[in-house]
């Protein structure tokens, strides 16, 4: 402090008292704004359900490698008798009411299903049954004998016991032939934070051991009916501070969760600066849209597609960004958009598609310096292209991730390997620092049987186990028992599910919000390929994706395989292929 500054005493000696008076004030003073500023700084790093709702709707939030540090992890249904990649029950199935235990809680018999010490916050139930459903789901927070939430699946994961659709949400009714006894596919997005620990178990008097099933023995510790669970939940670093959920703070929540609900379903889409700009594409042309603008960010893409062979232009389009030099998304549109190379309307929070060819990307793309789009024509068709791109202002942080985009296709491939057992599709393998944030298939299904048996298995820098581990394809997408029927919702859609039991195309996806996965050093995304039958199918996967340069991943372009007719009927695979 100067003592020759305007506005400042000369001298603090000889004052009296009335100045050791304002010494004292002042430094109580400094010591009061030092706590609030600490206090403020501490609470940067509480986690509350209204943080996770607000991250929620904030599709920048994925951009930044997470500040608050947590892994992601999952507890499922799924079969125990996968231990290991080579071990004979890797690819079990029978995903389905598998325990962690059975508890006696005041004499009600519990089914626990998720068990974690703290401090986390559980992000993505996805729940359904066969006749099973009229139990009771309990929630204990921090080992309270007391559940902070208690009610049936129909009330608390679909109805409005806590919260409305899309934060509590359900597939439609309806069920295959023979399967009418299943209940409706529950999926709830409601954070629950909690500070040491959180256990959820459900409770039905009609479950029961079985032992051996139409004179089949089974496995140990299978119960029945079936009850299917995948619940997904963030593992804070131990050094974060989380604010545990109350049934008072969920009450008094309601309008908040109404609110994120709104903003998840209206697709409010902050762009700044808009450019169109139109171009007829003939067979190997393309035309590049370049950005240059510091600090910015490419937060909506918008593309009306025209072509004689819409199908196939929409594979045989690819869409190619580079931020700053460096390319980090090759896609084919459809793929890209969301609506595979079928025509579909369908609505997400981060893409959207209609029949007529209009399909629309709102992921955040940030960059330093400059953006390069580059739509390609790898077909042989006239494509006739109007493209809308929408930069705005992103303060670059040294968290700051770039997006990615990947996309392969196993073409013809056999649906069981040579030694008839099912086996791992890759979507991507990323060695880098980064956080893993959705994925999509697009396939065709060369026969009426079902396809979707097999698991999603996602290893996180060089765990043995995966962190998670599925019951099934279609319980990742958010539906259950193949139904065909279309649905969406903010994080997931399937715009088409014909190819579910019966010959044709089927579009699944999902994409990560408060489930997005982080990865420190790598990331290895599979799904099992369980078929009921031996055939052969195309199956294409697609993966999104934030990253930090340097990094490497397995996925190339495929010129080759975006060029290839694609399959629309049963009769365009030829006879020796099936």
């Amino acid at each position: 402090m100067r003592s020759d500054h305007p506005n400042m005493i000369p001298s603090w000696e000889g004052q009296g008292v009335g100045y050791r008076i304002i010494i004292k004030t002042y430094s109580c003073f400094l010591l009061f704004l030092i706590i609030l500023f600490s206090s403020c700084t501490k609470n940067k790093n509480v986690v509350t359900l209204e943080s996770l709702l607000t991250e929620m709707t904030d599709r920048s939030a994925l951009s930044f490698f997470p500040a608050v540090g947590y892994t992601h992890r999952q507890l499922s249904s799924y079969n125990r008798a996968s231990v290991s990649p080579d071990s004979a029950g890797w690819f079990a199935n029978a995903d389905m009411s598998h325990f962690i235990r059975v508890e006696d809680n005041n004499g009600r018999r519990e089914f626990v299903m998720f068990d974690a010490d703290g401090p986390g916050a559980v992000v993505r139930w996805w729940m359904t049954f066969y006749k099973a459903q009229n139990g009771l789901i309990r929630i204990y927070i921090d080992n309270d004998s007391v559940p902070v939430l208690q009610g049936t699946p129909k009330d608390m994961l679909r109805g409005n016991l806590i919260s409305s659709p899309p934060l509590a949400a359900s597939v439609q009714e309806g069920a295959p032939l023979g399967e009418e006894g299943r209940d409706y596919d529950h999926n709830f997005y409601v954070p629950i934070p909690f500070a040491v620990h959180c256990k959820i178990t459900y409770e039905c008097d009609s479950i029961r051991l079985l032992y051996d099933y139409e004179g089949i023995k089974v496995p140990d510790g299978y119960y029945w009916p079936d009850v299917f669970y995948n619940i997904g939940y963030r593992a804070y670093s131990k050094n974060i501070k989380v604010q545990s959920v109350t049934s008072e703070m969920i009450e008094s929540a309601r309008p908040l969760f109404e609110k994120t609900g709104e903003e998840l379903l209206n697709q409010l889409i902050a762009s700044g600066s808009e450019e169109k700009t139109e171009k007829l594409l003939p067979p190997g042309d393309s035309f590049s849209l370049e950005i240059v603008q510091k600090n910015s960010a490419l937060t909506k893409l918008a593309v009306l597609m025209k072509s004689e062979n819409m199908n196939q232009s929409l594979r045989s389009v690819v869409v190619k960004i580079s931020f700053d030099g460096k390319t980090t998304v090759w896609v084919p549109a459809g793929e890209f958009f969301g609506t595979g190379y079928t025509l579909y309307p369908h609505r997400t929070w981060m893409n959207r598609s209609d029949t007529s060819g209009f399909m629309e990307s709102y992921w955040v793309m940030p960059f330093r310096e400059k953006c390069n789009i580059r739509l390609i024509n790898f077909g042989s068709d006239s494509v006739h292209l109007a493209a809308i791109t929408g930069i705005s202002r992103y303060k670059w942080m040294r968290n700051s991730m770039y997006f990615g985009a990947s996309w392969h296709e196993y073409n013809r491939i056999r649906s069981r390997s040579g030694d008839r057992s099912p086996y791992d599709l890759n979507f991507i393998d990323i060695k880098g620092k980064g956080v893993y944030a959705g994925d999509q298939v697009t396939l065709f299904n060369n026969t009426w049987h079902w396809w979707g048996e097999g698991d999603e298995k996602i290893f996180v820098d060089g765990e043995k186990f995966p962190s998670s581990f599925g019951t099934g394809s279609e319980d990742y997408y958010g539906y259950s028992f193949a139904r065909q029927e279309s649905f969406s919702h903010p994080f997931i859609s399937q715009p088409v599910g014909t190819g579910n039991m019966a010959y044709g195309v089927s579009v699944n996806m999902r994409h990560r919000s408060l489930d997005a996965i982080p990865f420190t050093k790598s990331i290895n995304s599979d799904i099992e390929l369980w078929h009921w039958a031996d055939i052969r199918m195309n199956y294409a996967l697609t993966s999104y994706y934030y990253i930090k340069l340097p990094f490497e991943t397995n996925i190339k372009p495929d010129i080759e395989s975006v060029r290839r007719r694609v399959i629309v009927t049963k009769n365009d695979f030829s006879i020796d292929d099936n």
